[in-house]
């Protein structure tokens, strides 16, 4: 190669505090690339060069951005990633075949959902993960979820005018409804512990989206329309999401500049430039003072976060909940996340029965029925386990397993919502539950989730969010991304004087209780399945019944996750997909069930899954929806012939 062809090497990026765990190894390299450097012969032109008129370049025509195709079932080796875009399971492919793992991976791919599925997936959310690391042959819990201000306690979603709680609406268009972001921690946590690539190369895929842009699908679309009356009043929301004034038409590219410019700034300066630095200052000074247009009428109220907040927010490693149901060890997420613990306490109440394929309108009644029952514990006892006491061993203890399924008639569902147990360790047959009922939180169905394989056999299952479609609505001026609106996942109301306590009211640092449920499972101590999905509080019923389809009712994972949905959230009603109503109603309504269809959003649709399956050794199968939500991506390294 002569030296005028040869490239710069550049230097390896600047890592912050949080990522310099191993001085000596940075000094090394950046000592190498010096080296390296000093022996790269300078491009220097020689003198028919210097007398040459200079040349006129040919004007250069950017490719097309085109849509890539989608295609819900992949097979093959090598690595495997299933999303809701293309987009993002091709930034994770390309990672994989680069020799990146599994974590490497699912942080390259959420990154990239970050721009292409900005009204869910965002550096201003958080989320949990889990991980199966082949080389121990064990499972990690990453809890990347936001907290509450250190100024909010039990009443700050009360108005005191009328001693109720805030208007909904009025609580998630606000700064009050921003809890700490906790997305980039959890990468850079889950990088040091398991990476091998820096935040910078991993940011690199979304960049190039970000500044090229995407093609406008229908769901983008119909997620700006449904936010278009919100994201007019604030200023810099409008200015992103509605080019020309209004949400971009389908088919057309959406670009986001400000965001590559974030995203490049973040590889640049790591994750201290948000937890302690500038980018944080800014999100404070938005939470603070929500940029709302002048001649807007939307009362947008101001939040409590302030920058130390920020300063003290970290990224928690949890031990993961662990049932063993027919022969299989299950792995969800522990609390802050109720959904381990109630994925977990429904499988071991269903473990009481035996569920057949030839008879799937019984297996489906236990399934409403255990979730029903699982679904009164949650309400009662689960929330932020550092800051209450959460019976977690009890709640998933095979002695509370039977004394719950006790109460289930195989004829007859019973009437919601029902009360909760007493995950007490003292168990007896058939004791009648105790305690008040308790209605059922509003949680934002908004969310998205990823799953990854690597070549080595490390498994990721990892469910991200802004909560609603959109967030707080709050954009960072000049940066790209919008701002979560998780603090309304706390119970805003506080109970009645004399009622039980409520394990999720706000409090200073608090972690709202969540549903995401990032599941594992292994057989025999080697992964089989891994699995997760948006739909605030029906992701774990959405993910108890792929399980059930999976494992009791002997579908393939392609079909298990396709299956028609129904939610049973300990209330009256029974809410299902209309496929679901058609096929089995009218049995399930002969056993008590009233089923009614789920309003969503999305209307008519339950979840947006994504899995994958190892088939054997190397081989898996990687699953993403096929329709809802406008069907999802599966991907891998290399197909399977």
């Amino acid at each position: 190669m002569s030296p005028s062809a040869m490239s710069p090497i550049p230097v390896p990026p600047v890592r912050s505090r949080r990522r310099s765990r191993h001085p000596g190894r940075l000094r090394r390299r950046a000592a190498l690339a010096v080296v390296l450097a000093a022996t790269v012969p300078l491009a220097v032109p020689g003198p028919a060069a210097l007398a040459a008129p200079p040349l006129t370049a040919p004007p250069v025509t950017a490719p097309p951005v085109t849509a890539p195709p989608k295609q819900p079932v992949a097979t093959g080796y090598g690595g495997a990633v299933a999303t809701v875009d293309p987009d993002a399971s091709r930034s994770a492919i390309e990672v994989l075949r680069r020799g990146g793992n599994a974590v490497d991976a699912a942080v390259a791919a959420a990154a990239t959902l970050g721009v292409t599925e900005p009204y869910v997936a965002a550096i201003g959310g958080g989320g949990y993960l889990t991980y199966y690391d082949a080389k121990r042959r064990r499972v990690y819990a990453l809890d990347g979820r936001e907290t509450a201000p250190r100024a909010m306690h039990e009443r700050s979603f009360v108005d005191p005018s009328t001693g109720q709680a805030i208007p909904f609406d009025q609580a998630v268009t606000s700064g009050l409804s921003v809890g700490v972001p906790g997305t980039v921690a959890q990468w850079d946590l889950a990088l040091r512990r398991f990476g091998t690539r820096d935040l910078g190369t991993l940011l690199r895929p979304a960049i190039d989206v970000a500044e090229k842009g995407f093609v406008v699908d229908q769901e983008f679309h119909d997620q700006t329309a449904t936010n278009e009356a919100r994201f007019r009043d604030i200023t810099p929301t409008r200015k992103l999401f509605l080019p020309g004034g209004k949400p971009p038409a389908v088919g057309s590219v959406f670009r986001n500049p400000d965001l590559a410019r974030t995203y490049r700034e973040l590889a640049r300066r790591g994750p201290d430039w948000l937890y302690e630095g500038r980018l944080g200052e800014e999100v404070v000074r938005t939470v603070q003072k929500p940029p709302v247009e002048p001649a807007a009428t939307r009362n947008v109220r101001p939040g409590l976060m302030r920058k130390g907040d920020l300063e003290a927010y970290k990224s928690t490693w949890r031990e993961p909940t662990r049932v063993s149901y027919r022969g299989l060890d299950v792995y969800g997420m522990p609390p802050s996340s109720s959904g381990g613990s109630t994925v977990g306490e429904a499988l071991n109440i269903l473990g009481n029965f035996h569920l057949d394929a030839k008879d799937q309108v019984k297996a489906l009644h236990y399934y409403l029925e255990a979730s029903k029952l699982a679904y009164a514990d949650r309400g009662r006892y689960v929330g932020d386990p550092d800051k209450v006491d959460v019976p977690l061993k009890e709640l998933l203890s095979r002695g509370f397993a039977s004394e719950r399924a006790c109460l289930i008639k195989p004829d007859r569902a019973a009437a919601a919502p029902v009360a909760p147990g007493s995950p007490d360790g003292d168990y007896a047959p058939c004791v009648p539950p105790g305690g008040a009922t308790r209605a059922l939180a509003y949680e934002g169905p908004q969310t998205t989730h990823l799953a990854v394989a690597d070549k080595w056999g490390n498994i990721v299952s990892y469910t991200i969010t802004i909560e609603q479609f959109g967030g707080s609505g709050l954009t960072v001026p000049g940066r790209g991304f919008l701002l979560n609106n998780e603090l309304t996942d706390f119970t805003l109301q506080p109970p009645a004087q004399g009622a039980p306590a409520d394990p999720n009211l706000p409090g200073p640092g608090k972690r709202p209780r969540s549903s995401m449920s990032p599941t594992i499972v292994l057989k025999d101590g080697r992964p089989m399945l891994a699995v997760g999905t948006p739909g605030g509080s029906t992701i774990i019923t959405t993910v108890l019944q792929i399980l059930l389809n999976r494992i009791d009712l002997g579908m393939d994972l392609p079909a298990a996750l396709a299956a028609p949905r129904a939610t049973q959230r300990n209330t009256p009603q029974v809410f299902a997909e209309q496929a679901f109503i058609d096929r089995y109603g009218t049995a399930l309504a002969a056993r008590g069930h009233r089923l009614e269809l789920f309003a969503g959003p999305p209307a008519g649709t339950i979840g947006a899954a994504a899995g994958l399956e190892v088939l054997r050794p190397g081989l898996v199968q990687a699953v993403a929806e096929p329709v809802r939500r406008g069907g999802g991506s599966a991907m891998v390294v290399r197909p399977a012939r």
